[in-house]
């Protein structure tokens, strides 16, 4: 067998002499031209090309990631407050603009050049550039009035009773959020059908069936008797039943103190009030105990009535001259004669 075909056969292994080593052809080469005619080919022009390209690529897929996490969330624009109109369900009385906490509210939102907080709005159909707001009445007002672009999610698509929903259960959630207010909106709702009753109502709400039934109580009042009040704001849950119990029993004489009251100035506290249209003094409202105390020891107790009786204790008991005085000081208040 020639050495040729003993080589080709493996039976002959060559030894790695260092001549030889030299000799060979390098590897390094060989691979630059298998990469050279596959960069020739359409994928390896593009597979070039995108290596060349890595940071823009890697930057773009990032972006790719993040908007991949928003999907399905609403978009987030900055409207021009002019735009926006306040929703038939807005639950808002004018007086919620008018507080001491709208004002700081926008004060807030004019320092950091806009509502941090997006209010929701949903387009009104049919109007081009045109939104409805389902919640963040207050937000809104504030850039309104400061002439500021207002951060609002969009809404595409929200039915009536969602958003209705949607208002009703953010708006509950603020402090200054009137039981009147909350009854103007729950009628407003049912009126239009949007309910067939007050139990759906409050079931769609989660709200407490007798919480919905006072607020609507206070709703349907006549307006002369929410006028009464200083504000709507002041008219709380535990006056439904005394207000409508006294519209049943007395409608045309509760149209008539609540018109009397009105016009004093200033405007009696919310008790206050209360107890003129139920045809009632303060006294008759609630029982007083008032306690006096001298170097810290308790020396009389002065006790008024639910029905203004008053009743004065004094545990030492008084020196004759004292009492004498006391006395005498009773016959002077009271006009009696012995």
């Amino acid at each position: 067998m020639s050495k040729k075909l003993a080589e080709k056969a493996g039976l002959i292994r060559l030894p790695d002499a260092p001549a030889a080593a030299a000799s060979a052809p390098s590897v390094a080469p060989v691979r630059q031209a298998a990469l050279d005619a596959r960069s020739r080919t359409a994928p390896g022009t593009m597979a070039a090309f995108l290596g060349t390209q890595s940071a823009a690529i890697r930057e773009a897929e990032e972006l790719r990631q993040k908007v991949q996490q928003f999907d399905g969330a609403l978009p987030v624009r900055k409207l021009d407050p002019r735009q926006v109109k306040s929703s038939r369900w807005a639950n808002r009385s004018e007086a919620s603009f008018s507080t001491k906490d709208f004002d700081d509210l926008k004060e807030e939102i004019k320092s950091a050049n806009g509502n941090v907080q997006p209010i929701k709005v949903r387009p009104i159909k049919g109007v081009a550039d045109e939104y409805e707001l389902v919640y963040g009445h207050r937000r809104h007002r504030a850039c309104l009035q400061l002439g500021l672009p207002v951060l609002a999610l969009v809404a595409d698509e929200l039915q009536d009773a969602e958003l209705f929903t949607e208002m009703e259960r953010e708006n509950r959630q603020r402090k200054d959020l009137g039981a009147y207010e909350q009854g103007l909106m729950y009628a407003r709702a049912l009126d239009a059908g949007l309910f067939s009753s007050n139990r759906r109502l409050a079931d769609a709400i989660g709200r407490d069936l007798g919480d919905v039934g006072k607020a609507l109580a206070l709703a349907r009042l006549p307006k002369e008797v929410v006028d009464a009040f200083a504000s709507p704001l002041d008219i709380q849950f535990r006056f439904a039943k005394p207000l409508t119990d006294e519209f049943e029993r007395d409608p045309d004489g509760l149209v008539l103190r609540a018109r009397e009251i009105a016009k004093l100035k200033p405007r009696p506290s919310a008790k206050d009030v209360l107890a003129n249209l139920l045809n009632k003094s303060p006294a008759e409202q609630e029982s007083k105990v008032t306690q006096l105390a001298k170097g810290g020891v308790q020396v009389a107790t002065v006790e008024r009535s639910k029905k203004g009786a008053l009743s004065i204790q004094i545990p030492g008991g008084l020196e004759p001259q004292k009492e004498l005085k006391l006395l005498k000081l009773m016959r002077e208040l009271l006009g009696a004669d012995t």
